[in-house]
């Protein structure tokens, strides 16, 4: 039988509640009880456990006990050359796709100097890091080559690393991750989880810089193919946990990995949302939480079909369920909006923390 632990019963403060709830992954959310999830074979059962009679129900069982302390532990800050970043409370990714077919900006800034400005631009507004794409990853999009992909984001990130922003390289190819990586990219986006291309894992293998692996049901092809899931959150948890297992065993230390569920990738609307409502229990596998629902499909679909350039408000309640799930980093498009969001939560958490 297997056991899972889902952080619930959140609280605004732990003040005057000692030894009745925990802090989840060393941020700012506070919870009361654990959904405890017990699983053996097609069946699945579900409890409620108060975080204070939660030792006595893991007693003698070691692997929930370290998956317990995984919850609660906090996250060491990401340390990119001179830059660091602290994961005890949620950090803004902006997106940067310098492609001419995306999905949620047209291709509007997939030239060089537009790129920049943009990247500039999100950066003043309070993101921490700014993730370059050169290949989109939507639905039934091309393939691109990589001397196509390395022309793209090259000149970019070498732009926006020397002039001091930390930046992402979201790539699934080795040598995209070698040019973007010498040109001053300080970690790897790979929504393939380093499953498209063998080399990159090669690649990787010596080096330091943390790696985001996320979560879809055909990583190494398509990235869409739908997952036909019984239960979509214990499954996601369960693929992660292997493949953090096999980088582990390749010689990829699970400290430099993030992990991604994959919102949008391989899920339908419903498994999309009982990710993101389930979101805290992925705090277990013991690595940083990244979430990346902004302007996606999904809110569309409950939004009477808007188009990807007017889903700002349904990606901010996405940005806002993940702060509350302790997600330490948001990946967005809409970075001015979801900085304000988010600092407005944290004040709401200050207030509370204050008594």
């Amino acid at each position: 039988m297997a056991r899972y632990f889902r952080p619930t019963a959140f609280i605004d403060s732990p003040i005057g509640f000692d030894g009745q709830v925990a802090r989840l992954a060393g941020g700012l959310a506070y919870f009361s009880a654990y959904e405890v999830i017990e699983a053996e074979g097609q069946r699945i059962s579900k409890r409620l456990v108060p975080v204070a009679q939660i030792d006595a129900t893991v007693a003698g069982d070691a692997q929930a006990q370290a998956t317990l302390a995984n919850l609660s532990g906090s996250r060491p800050p990401l340390t990119l050359g001179n830059r660091t970043i602290r994961l005890d409370q949620p950090q803004v990714m902006g997106i940067l796709n310098v492609t001419p077919d995306s999905f949620s900006d047209g291709g509007a800034y997939a030239d060089e100097p537009g790129a920049i400005r943009h990247a500039h631009a999100m950066t003043d507004a309070g993101a921490a890091l700014i993730d370059v794409g050169g290949e989109s990853t939507r639905p039934n999009a091309d393939p691109v080559w990589e001397g196509d992909e390395i022309s793209r984001i090259q000149p970019v990130v070498a732009a926006l690393a020397r002039g001091g922003t930390a930046v992402s390289i979201d790539t699934r190819k080795a040598s995209v991750m070698e040019v973007a990586l010498t040109a001053g990219a300080a970690i790897v986006n790979d929504v393939s989880a380093l499953s498209f291309d063998r080399k990159a894992i090669e690649f990787l293998r010596d080096r330091a810089e943390p790696i985001v692996i996320m979560h879809s049901p055909d990583a190494a092809k398509t990235l869409h193919a739908g997952g036909n899931y019984g239960n979509v959150l214990i499954e996601v948890y369960d693929w992660l946990a292997a493949r953090i297992a096999a980088l582990e065993a390749e010689g990829i230390a699970q400290s430099r990995l993030i992990v991604d569920p994959g919102i949008g990738f391989g899920k339908s609307l419903a498994e999309n949302l009982a990710l993101l409502n389930g979101a805290a229990i992925f705090h277990g596998l013991g690595c940083p939480l990244l979430i990346g629902a902004s302007r996606k499909r999904f809110i569309g679909a409950l939004a009477n079909e808007v188009p990807a350039n007017q889903r700002l408000p349904g990606s901010l309640t996405i940005a806002l369920k993940a702060a509350e799930q302790g997600a330490q980093i948001i990946r967005v498009h809409d970075v001015p909006e979801t900085v304000q969001a988010l600092k407005v939560w944290r004040g709401l958490r200050d207030q509370a923390l204050a008594g």
